[in-house]
């Protein structure tokens, strides 16, 4: 067996452990048992460990990462939960969800054109088929499920390909791939429905920019989509959900901004909701190891 084909097949069977085999027992055990059991798989060190070191030298630069070992343990569990939702999803009834899920807040009024805007932080499947629950009807903007990060990888292509069609099936509204799908974003909130953006997208995956301040440094983030919302006066709820590192609950916390008549200020106000859960939760957030990419300077 080649050197090529060997790393090939090493890697696809790290997928299939990481991103079904061990989430996947969320779907077969009682989640405060199969909770427990993620609690022990984070603490070892092999778990999802490229991406995770990668992380935490991004954080560490930061001043983000004070207790490394509890850093990592407690990324590697969110990367397990955030995972298992794919697997929990397609097992598990709405009742699961009202016994599972704490919610803070409320979400906007349903029947009306809105935006609401979450971020790459905890493990955020379930606001989807909650607020389709409360009369919400989320399109989700994706970004594409092809490229370099595929290439290569079997497992892990069919797997994004898989949990795109999750998002589907909670939101009970398509997806809206992010290249080109300005179009449909207008036409979904013409039909006064609304459309789920995940915000602290990298800037090089946009068109336009701006620039605002996150833990203190100046990073580039998406215009296009705050400044719809100023122009367009649509209602924004910020939508944030992580799970209970003791008791694996997941907390939903809702927020409803009115976005006023600057855009400047409504992408501060945004991102300022973000650097707080950060500064609350840094092992939460999923982009640390493309930190360099959203800096300005």
């Amino acid at each position: 067996m080649t050197v090529g084909i060997w790393r090939r097949v090493r890697q696809e069977a790290r997928d299939a452990l990481e991103l079904l085999l061990l989430p996947g027992l969320a779907a077969v055990l009682p989640w405060p048992v199969a909770f427990r059991v993620f609690k022990v798989l984070a603490r070892c060190g092999w778990l999802y460990r490229a991406p995770c070191r990668q992380a935490l030298v991004s954080a560490r630069a930061m001043g983000m990462a004070h207790d490394e070992q509890a850093w990592l343990a407690e990324r590697r569990l969110i990367t397990l939960v955030d995972h298992a939702d794919h697997y929990l999803f397609r097992w598990r009834t709405d009742g699961w969800m009202r016994r599972f899920v704490d919610v803070s807040g409320q979400w906007q009024e349903a029947g009306r054109a809105g935006l609401l805007v979450t971020f790459h932080w905890g493990a955020g499947l379930w606001c989807l088929r909650h607020a389709a629950a409360q009369g919400l009807h989320p399109h989700m903007l994706v970004a594409a499920t092809d490229g370099p990060p595929f290439e290569g990888r079997w497992f892990l292509r069919r797997y994004v390909k898989a949990r795109m069609d999750t998002v589907r099936r909670a939101s009970g509204r398509p997806v809206i791939y992010a290249q080109g799908g300005l179009p449909q974003v207008r036409d979904a909130l013409a039909a006064r429905e609304q459309v789920l953006v995940v915000l602290d997208v990298p800037p090089d995956q946009v068109g336009t920019t701006r620039t605002v301040s996150l833990l203190g440094r100046p990073v580039r983030v998406p215009r296009v989509l705050p400044s719809l919302a100023v122009r367009q006066n649509l209602r924004l709820t910020v939508v944030l959900m992580n799970v209970d590192l003791r008791t694996g609950r997941r907390v939903l916390d809702l927020e409803t901004l009115e976005p006023g008549a600057d855009e400047e200020a409504l992408t501060r106000a945004l991102f300022e909701r973000l650097e707080r859960v950060m500064l609350s939760r840094p092992a939460s957030w999923h982009l640390w190891g493309e930190m360099q990419r959203f800096f300005a300077d």
